[in-house]
This record gives structure tokens, sequence and C-alpha cells, in this order.
């Protein structure tokens, strides 16, 4: 199969210009996109020089506004339902139309980035935005090319992101006046009605999701990853709030990336040149990398101030629990450059278990490595989502099922193969709760998790005892150093054994229960990675 736009001299659809009178700003450095977000009240300048700024209605990704044109290309590859939502080609070119009309007087702000820090595998990007703490974040996610690279720029694909452009959902087509549209064939996303940043990342993160797979054998993941001092690459899936990028931010460890990477025959590549991190009760103390990280150039996203000074109150959750920061990775002082490492030795699967029946740290078999992975489980709290009053269970396949444009399976198979070609360790680790459930029991404490994760990567967990968890059919350690012997199996923390027994069996279930939808696709071997109900 014909690859897609991965060279740029293999362009077959021109990038759309808009045509404006107002002015257009292309590739302005950092310090100039501040004083542009300042001068136009966007956003505040915070004691450490990072720039805060709101993102308005929506302060996350709007998923169910979230579409991707069915056409020729898309029709039969794509897996269409709730996740991937279809969009009609005709309407999609008038609502283009529209949106260029709207920003017809605009001042536009302009950016020339990539995605992907492998060469062989890059997108070069063009960004269109409205607003300069938008470009900014822009510059701060995606990869920076060299001036070199910009005088022969040419884009495979164009985000267009126009936050006080609304749809008119009874003509265009959309559910909502928001909306962001992800056109394959066109190489294009069409973002409109919403200042949430994330949306421009994960439009991308979904592009290359859908590239790599199907028509290069890469498996694109939703994952962190770092580095040891002897080469060995570490990988990182989980969901929003496991720990993905803190734990991947070791000071004794390259980092490589904290949230979208892909993996070839030989290497392991960022597909980012920047984080997106969560602040939430953020300090100093407990990560350090990413509190200092904080600093000009640096934007922090629907914060608040502490009363009567610049000084950020990461505590603050008054417009949003998801509270964020957006960096350069060189931020970072031991990040990796380029962010391209060798094959994973160790995959690490971080899930927030509410429940506080998973252990802190397991070994899986390659078949419940495969489960797993396709299950990508972890468990929302009070406070998380509006509504949410109790622990809710949450399974998002391959830990990022609302940015894959496939079938869950096709990652899945992708994962298998290179897992077992390459021996991969594999490890599923909870970043929950112990003693209990949420209410109940505490949550992990970092450090344990930290000397866990240290204990698998550098080998001291090998000639451990272990034992065979009944109910989820994976191995324990019985000792790890540095941690407590007694947390190692979450039961004997718990003051009730026979409630834990019966949590974990539910828990167990609702995992059988999940995993129905995919039954059919699956083999035997990923099926016995199942636990016993």
């Amino acid at each position: 199969m014909q690859d897609l736009v991965l060279t740029p001299s293999l362009s077959s659809y021109p990038q759309p210009d808009v045509d404006t009178s107002g002015k257009v700003f292309t590739n302005l450095t950092p310090a100039e996109l501040v004083e542009h977000a300042l001068s136009r009240k966007e956003a505040f300048l915070t004691a450490t020089g990072a720039l805060m700024a709101d993102t308005g209605k929506f302060t996350g990704r709007a998923p169910q506004d979230r579409f991707i044109v069915l056409d020729e290309k898309t029709k039969d590859a794509v897996w269409w339902g709730d996740v991937n939502i279809p969009f009609d080609e005709g309407k999609f070119d008038a609502l283009l139309e529209k949106m260029k009309y709207h920003l017809s007087t605009k001042d536009l702000f302009v950016r020339h980035a990539l995605a992907g820090a492998d060469p062989e595998y890059q997108l070069n990007l063009k960004v269109i935005n409205t607003l300069a703490w938008h470009n900014l974040f822009c510059y701060n996610m995606f990869l920076r090319p060299s001036k070199d690279q910009i005088k022969s720029f040419q884009s495979d694909f164009t985000i267009i992101c126009a936050p006080d452009f609304e749809a008119d959902p009874e003509l265009d087509g959309t559910r909502n006046p928001n909306f962001a549209i992800l056109n394959l064939s066109k190489r294009m996303i069409l973002i409109g009605g919403t200042a949430y940043a994330g949306e421009m990342k994960k439009g991308i993160f979904s592009v290359l999701n859908f590239i790599l797979p199907h028509e290069r054998n890469v498996l694109s993941m939703h994952c962190s990853a770092n580095m040891g001092k002897d080469g060995d690459t570490a990988i990182f899936f989980g969901l929003s709030g496991t720990g993905k990028t803190t734990l991947s931010a070791d000071p004794n460890r390259q980092l490589i990336g904290d949230d979208e990477h892909g993996w070839t025959k030989n290497s392991v590549f960022n597909f980012e040149g920047g984080c997106y991190a969560k602040v939430i009760d953020l300090t100093r103390d407990k990560e350090p990398e990413i509190y200092d990280a904080i600093k000009f150039g640096a934007i922090v996203e629907n914060t608040r101030f502490k009363p009567g000074t610049r000084e950020v109150d990461y505590t603050n959750k008054s417009i949003t629990e998801n509270t964020r920061t957006a960096y350069p990775i060189h931020y970072i002082p031991n990040a990796l450059n380029p962010s391209v490492a060798g094959i994973p030795k160790n995959i690490f699967f971080l899930t927030a278990d509410a429940f506080g029946v998973i252990p802190p740290i397991s070994k899986l078999n390659s078949s419940q490595a495969m489960y797993h992975f396709i299950s990508g489980y972890t468990a929302k709290v009070a406070g998380t989502e509006m509504g949410v009053t109790e622990p809710k269970l949450t399974f998002s396949a391959c830990f990022g099922a609302a940015f894959l444009p496939l079938h869950p399976t096709t990652y899945a198979k992708l994962f298998g193969e290179k897992m077992e070609k390459h021996k991969v360790n594999v490890w599923l680790i909870n970043t929950g709760w112990t003693g209990g459930p949420y209410g109940i029991g505490t949550r992990m404490k970092l450090s344990h998790t930290r000397a866990m994760i240290s204990a698998a990567l550098n080998g001291n967990l090998e000639f451990a005892p272990f034992r065979k968890d009944p109910i989820f059919g994976f191995m324990v350690p019985e000792l790890c150093p540095d941690v407590p012997f007694e947390i190692l199996n979450p039961r004997n923390t718990w003051t009730d054994p026979n409630h834990y027994d019966e949590t974990a069996r539910n828990l167990a279930k609702a995992f059988v229960d999940n995993f129905e939808k995919f039954r059919d696709d699956a083999d035997h071997t990923i099926i016995e990675g199942s636990p016993i109900v």
C-alpha cells in the first residue's frame, strides 16, 4: 500500500491557505507569542514567567463532537462507532469554506511543525490559529523544524483551529456548535467552537494512529517512555490520572516522551516535542521535574493565582480538576534529544485501581499482557467528572480508545507480535488504592511505586519469590527493596479479607464482561489471559 503523506514530495492534495485582510504572523518565537497573548488579553503572566490561559467552556476534549470524514479511504478501514463518528465529505468541504470566510478578516498565527522524532516516519504540519497562546502551545507540543527545514517546508497535514467559529449543527452536520473533524484523505483537521488546546495534539495523534499501523506496520502507542544509562528503554501505558507523566520523569533516566510514541522494527520514537502534564495539587517535592519546567515559554491552563499574587495555586479546582501545563521537552533537564531510543526491555501498564484489589506490582505472561492491553483498565474517582460520586470502572482499549481510528485488535496484534519477538517484560502497576477501596483505603505512595518500578528495571525482582494471584492469575512478588512487604499482597492490607475477595471477584467479572465485545476477534492465547470468575 502506498504511504499516505510521510514524504513531502509525495503529497497528492494541496494544503489550503487561508486568505485574510488581517495580519499573518508566521513561526513567531515564544517571546513574541507571549507578547501577543498578553497584549490581546488572551492570558496572564505568572510569577515563574509561564503563561496562564483559560480554555473557556471546554476544559477537556469533547469526544462526542470528534468526527472522521467517511470516504473511499476510510469507509472500510476505520473502526466506526461511538469513538469514530462518520462525517459527510460534502459537509466537510462546505464547513471548510465557511471557516475560511470567517477567518478572512482575522489576524492569524501560522506555524510549521513536525510530528514524529524519527525522520523516516515524520509528518510536516501546518497549523493556523486565531489565538497566540494556541500557537505557543503548538510550538511547545510539536517538534520544531530547523531553519533549513523551514526553507523547503511542504505541509503534509494542516490544522485550522478557530475557537470563535461555531458550526450550525442543522446546516453543517455537526452535533453541537463545537467540533473537531479529521479528513484523512485531504489531510486536514478542522477545530471550531472550543479553545481546549489538547484537541490539536490529540487530533494529530489520531492521524498517526491511522497512518502508522495501517500503512507502515508501526505500533502507535498512548504511553510515556524513558531510557536508562545502559540504553534500556521502558514504556509506561496508562490513562489520564494513572501517573504516566510523573513516573516517566525520572531523574535517573532520560525522558523520551510523556504521551505518544511509535514502536518500529528497531526503535521507539516520540511523536511530540513537548509534555502536557496535569498540575492539580502539583508540588516541587512530589514532581520536581514538572514543577521546574513551568517557566517562561510554558503554559498553564485553567489554573488560578493565590490571592494577591501571581503565584499559581495548584490546589485550586474552581475551574476544573483537569488543570494542565504544556512545555517543550527540553525543559526537562534529562530529556533525550532526539527523542529516539531502542526496543523496550520493560513495559508497564499503569492503573489507578480505586477498588484497592490490584496488587501494586505484578508480572504478566504474554497472554495476560495481551488481555490487559486490550482491556486498558483504570477507575475514575469522585470529583474527576460531573456526577461521579463513587469509583467508576473505566476500560479503554489499548489504553487510548478515544484516539484509535482502527479496530483495537489491529494495535493489539502488533503489540503482541513485537512483545513476543523481543521477549519484553510486562508489568502491571497499581498507582491507585491500598488497604481498601477509595474512601476507605489510601493512595499508593509515589515513593513505593517508584521503588517497585526501579526494582523491575534494574533486575532486583528477577530472583524474588513470587506468588500467583488466585483470581487474576498474574505473578506477584513477595519481596521488593524499599517497599514494605505487607503492601505487596493487597488482601493483607484490608481489615476484612472476605470483603476483599468479593470486591476482587466483582472486578474480575467486570473485566470479563468488558472483553465480550473483543472475544470474536481474539485468539485463544489472548483469552487465556482472562481472570478466573
